[in-house]
């Protein structure tokens, strides 16, 4: 006897895997053998209503016999049984039908015009259609992927889809042949047309307007929002309800996060505030973007970044040429690697550890690698703590800044896109200041041929050293959750959405403009606090702190002295800030003194 060793070897060898196939295309040679046998004694029994002429059993044998063989010579034409096709998929259900069409055609033919055998001349077309119905019950019954999702689910945590689309079916379709997790029960859809609408046995039961009777009625434990273009606000509404009826609350990436265009499993995950807060709806060219970056030699400054990391995740979907990453912190390259590749050797030659207050540096990186794109996301951007070190503002965010501006006029750079914030406009402090002197130095690059832009925008939700990650730790400690003002509110944006508008407004800008992202309505930071104080179900104390200096109460994305125009896009719009040469930037660093 064999042990289990070499009877798993076996099982899996290719000579035993080629016998299974044979096996199984044999089986179903077989089985459509007997679909035909069974359609022409069902089609002549149903033409004589039941009473067979004495003879007329042999005349049936002798229509089965040929059907057979006429049948199969046309499927073998058509390679039907060579395993081209899977198992119930559309491709063989129209092979199935266009062979069956022309065998019945030849059958009838032969009935007609060479008089063969005696049986009514309805019956070839009746037993070829019969034989179809019979030949596809018995495929699709013995595919369980299609019958499976019909069946009564009776393990899993009762589970409602939001968003009856793709998504919302693909994910249904895997939770109940991948997963125990989940027993989906039904849909929601904000679409009227799709009410009442069954998709793999479970029903449309609503809208989202009806969430809260639908609990009552079906009592489900999960809620999975399938649906990735949905803004802040209305999650917000969705996770109060649920949170009121302890249901727990999951969602999907957005669109462009799931880069295999097919939604698994393990990309649904807890909803968290950085989706309640941050989400956004809208659309970008995708076309536009990728033609502009394909093929192209790119270098992300501060690629360790919040900001520059997730510019190098999206860009490398376009298939540059190269793509360089330059930050001067070895551990965030090392995560930015792992991120993209999976490995942490540091060795790829496309990651650069370098400071970009070293002059002489930046230049030969520069016109040794010759990058045409340059996206400049390095930068200190921590407002208390530039404050006090106001110097080291001006080192890494204007002079760094600087030296590679000319470094990349120097060494025939395409497009430039410095990275800029909402702090920049109507600065009050230094991280501000600092960030409008790059946009004013980048404006002032007139170099022919080349595109020198700035791109502005608010807070980058969860992003390196939130306050997000402030307020969880001091929740984890009992509180109390600081604030430095019962009023002070901010606008927010998921990284990966920050980013998505950086590259549209990447290809929309113009020479020397600074163009600003649509950040929506600023959000209220005690709200936030409220509902993640909510959400931990402690009771936690709120304290507040007072507005740190050089901080605004609200910030705005515009200076009173900025013009703006819109653009063709609707979430960006188009100004200019004052340009200053790199020469006259020593007129501004009574900013920085100390």
């Amino acid at each position: 006897m064999r042990n289990s060793n070499t009877w798993e070897d076996w099982l899996a060898s290719p000579g035993h895997r080629s016998k299974m196939v044979t096996t199984r295309r044999l089986a179903r040679v077989f089985v459509d053998s007997i679909a035909w046998v069974t359609a022409a004694w069902l089609s002549t029994l149903l033409r004589f209503d039941g009473d067979l002429p004495q003879h007329m059993s042999t005349e049936i044998w002798k229509f089965a016999l040929l059907a057979i063989v006429v049948s199969f010579t046309v499927s073998f034409t058509f390679s039907l049984y060579t395993g081209k096709y899977r198992n119930a998929s559309l491709e063989e259900v129209l092979i199935l039908g266009l062979t069956t069409a022309i065998s019945a055609s030849i059958l009838f033919s032969a009935r007609v015009l060479f008089q063969f055998s005696e049986l009514p001349r309805s019956v070839p077309i009746s037993a070829s259609f019969l034989s179809l119905v019979i030949m596809l019950a018995i495929r699709v019954i013995a595919n369980p992927r299609i019958i499976q999702p019909f069946k009564k689910r009776v393990i899993g945590e009762p589970t409602l889809i939001y968003g009856a689309g793709i998504a919302g079916r693909q994910l249904v379709e895997k939770m109940l042949s991948e997963s125990n997790t989940y027993s989906p029960i039904g849909f929601l859809d904000d679409d009227k047309s799709l009410s009442n609408l069954m998709i793999l046995g479970r029903k449309v039961l609503g809208n989202i307007n009806d969430l809260e009777k639908i609990i009552h009625q079906f009592a489900p434990t999960i809620l999975v929002i399938a649906i990735s273009g949905i803004d802040s606000r209305k999650l917000l509404e969705i996770e109060r309800v649920c949170r009121a009826y302890a249901v727990n609350l999951r969602i999907i990436p957005t669109a462009y996060e799931i880069v295999s265009g097919a939604v698994q499993l393990t990309d649904v995950e807890d909803i968290s505030e950085e989706d309640l807060l941050g989400r956004k709806i809208f659309q970008t060219d995708s076309n536009s973007i990728s033609e502009f970056l394909r093929d192209k030699r790119i270098l992300v400054t501060g690629a360790g970044g919040s900001i520059g990391s997730e510019i190098a995740r999206q860009v490398i979907r376009f298939n540059p040429k190269s793509l360089l990453l330059l930050d001067r912190d070895e551990n965030a390259l090392l995560k930015l690697q792992l991120s993209i590749d999976g490995t942490a050797m540091l060795t790829n030659e496309s990651l650069i550890l370098a400071d970009l207050r070293d002059e002489d540096k930046v230049h030969k990186i520069f016109k040794r690698e010759a990058p045409q794109i340059v996206f400049h996301a390095a930068a200190l951007k921590h407002l208390t703590t530039l404050e006090r070190f106001p110097d080291e503002a001006y080192k890494t965010n204007v002079l760094g800044t600087r030296n590679v501006l000319l470094a990349a006029a120097e060494n025939g750079v395409e497009t430039f896109v410095n990275i800029s914030t909402d702090k920049a406009a109507n600065p009050t402090s230094i991280l501000g200041k600092s960030k409008l002197l790059t946009e004013k130095m980048t404006a002032g690059m007139n170099i022919p041929n080349s595109k020198f832009i700035s791109v502005r925008f608010g807070n980058v939700i969860g992003s390196n050293g939130s306050f997000l990650h402030t307020f969880r730790q001091q929740i984890r400690n009992g509180g109390p959750v600081t604030i430095t003002h019962p009023e002070v509110s901010r606008y927010f944006m998921t990284t990966s959405e920050a980013v998505q508008l950086v590259l549209q407004a990447t290809v929309l800008g113009k020479n020397s403009e600074t163009l600003i992202l649509d950040m929506g309505e600023p959000v209220k930071i005690l709200e936030i606090a409220k509902l993640m104080i909510a959400k931990s179900g402690r009771n936690i104390l709120i304290k507040y702190t007072g507005l740190r200096e050089g901080e605004k109460l609200e910030e705005v994305l515009i200076s009173p002295d900025e013009s703006i125009e819109l653009s063709v896009h609707k979430s960006i719009m188009h100004t200019k800030v004052l340009p200053i040469r790199i020469s006259e930037l020593s007129n501004e660093c009574e900013w920085f003194a100390k």
